[in-house]
């Protein structure tokens, strides 16, 4: 008996190759998918009320911390 993996056939190595490959395309496609749902939500998000919350509020307390650091 020694230790030495098996090496499969050519024929079974191109199998799980096809098989290999087909996962990846299917990954390739759901993560497109999921950029394309990223880059509408954050285009949502931009154009919605809360967006314009949270500018508004950053600008008032980088307004603050410079009142603040000029006064000191």
């Amino acid at each position: 008996m020694s230790n030495q993996p098996k090496i499969p056939d050519a024929q079974t190595r191109s199998h799980h190759i096809a098989k290999l490959q087909e996962i990846c395309q299917r990954w390739d496609t759901l993560i497109a998918g999921l950029d394309e749902l990223d880059a509408r939500l954050d285009a949502e998000f931009h154009n919605s009320p809360l967006a314009a919350f949270y500018q508004r509020r950053t600008q008032r307390l980088a307004t603050q911390q410079q009142e603040s650091s000029s006064q000191s």
